[in-house]
C-alpha cells in the first residue's frame, strides 16, 4: 500500500460534486480534509462545482490555499451526474470515492469500503439498507418511496443490489474511468441546465458496471437525512424513473456492449453481474 508520502499517486481521491454549497462546504472541507490526515496513505480532495450561483467557488478556493490536499474543477451547471462523472475522470487516487457534499454520509464510513477492494472487488457502495446500515431521522415517507423506487431498479435494470442511491460509493482508479466515460444519460454530451436536478445517473453507473462483469460489494454505512435536502418528491420520483426506463432502454440497443478498459495484466474478469450484498 503507497506511504502518506508518496506525493506522485494518492491512494485514495475523494469527490465532491457541489451546487450552491457555499454555506456547508467550509465545515465539511475542515473534516474530510481532516479525516485524511489521520490516514497513513495519501489522498486528494477534488471539488468540483456544477455551476454555482453563490460563494462555492470563493469558498473552495481560500480552503485551497491552505490545504494542498484539496483541488477545484469547475464546470457550467450540467446537474449532479455529469459533475460527479467530471471528478471521477479527473481524479488521480488509486481509489475513487464520490460522497455528497452534506456529508449524509460520514466520511469515516470509508474505513468500511477500502477492505473489500483488497478482497478483490472493483465496485465498493455505501448502503442503506441491511444488518448494521443506520438511517436517522429519515420521514417514513422518504424510505417508503426509496423502497418502491430500488424494487423498480431491481426489476428493469440492476439485479441484487438493495440501495443504488446512497452517495458514498467507491471504485478502483481504472473501473472509475471505464464506467464514468461511458455513460450516456449524463455524459459528454449532458447539456446545461437551469435549477436544481435530481436523477438516477447512479443506477447507469451501476449498471454499467455490472453488465461489464466487475465485482460490486454493497456495505451497510450510517446516513441522515438532510433536512436542506434538495430533492422535489413528485418531479424528482418522475425523473429517476424515466431514467431507469432509459438505461433498460439504451440496454436493448446496444448502447453498453462497448468492451470494458482491461489493464494488460488483470486476471480473469468474474461473471457478468455479480453482485454481493453484506
Amino acid at each position: 500500500m503507497p506511504e502518506k508520502t508518496d506525493l506522485i499517486r494518492p491512494l485514495v481521491s475523494v469527490v465532491i460534486p457541489a451546487f450552491n454549497e457555499e454555506r456547508r462546504l467550509p465545515q465539511t472541507l475542515a473534516r474530510v480534509d481532516a479525516y485524511l490526515e489521520t490516514q497513513n496513505y495519501a489522498s486528494e480532495i477534488v471539488v468540483v462545482d456544477d455551476g454555482s450561483s453563490d460563494g462555492t467557488v470563493r469558498v473552495v478556493e481560500l480552503f485551497a490555499r491552505e490545504h494542498p490536499r484539496v483541488r477545484l474543477i469547475q464546470n457550467d451547471h450540467r446537474g449532479k451526474g455529469y459533475t460527479v462523472r467530471t471528478g471521477m475522470l479527473a481524479a488521480r487516487g488509486h481509489i475513487v470515492l464520490f460522497s455528497d457534499a452534506d456529508l449524509s454520509t460520514p466520511i469515516e464510513e470509508l474505513e468500511k469500503l477500502l477492505p473489500w477492494f483488497e478482497r478483490g472487488y472493483d465496485i465498493v457502495i455505501g448502503s442503506r439498507e441491511g444488518l448494521g446500515a443506520q438511517r436517522i431521522k429519515e420521514p417514513f415517507y422518504r424510505h417508503i418511496m426509496g423502497r418502491v423506487f430500488n424494487l423498480i431498479v431491481r426489476l428493469l435494470t440492476v439485479r441484487g443490489i438493495q440501495d443504488t442511491q446512497c452517495g458514498f460509493k467507491a471504485f478502483r482508479d481504472e473501473v472509475a474511468r471505464d464506467v464514468f466515460s461511458r455513460m450516456q444519460l449524463y455524459g459528454a454530451n449532458t447539456k446545461p441546465i437551469r435549477g436544481g436536478m435530481v436523477t438516477a445517473f447512479d443506477v447507469e453507473v451501476l449498471f454499467i458496471g455490472a453488465k461489464s462483469g466487475y465485482r460490486l460489494k454493497e456495505v451497510p454505512v450510517e446516513w441522515r437525512y438532510g433536512t436542506e435536502t434538495k430533492v422535489n418528491p413528485l418531479k424528482d420520483s418522475y425523473r429517476n424513473f424515466r431514467d431507469v426506463v432509459l438505461v433498460r432502454w439504451n440496454d436493448v440497443r446496444g448502447r453498453y456492449d462497448a468492451p470494458r478498459a482491461l489493464p494488460a495484466t488483470e486476471p480473469s474478469a468474474p461473471k457478468p453481474n455479480r453482485v454481493e450484498s453484506k
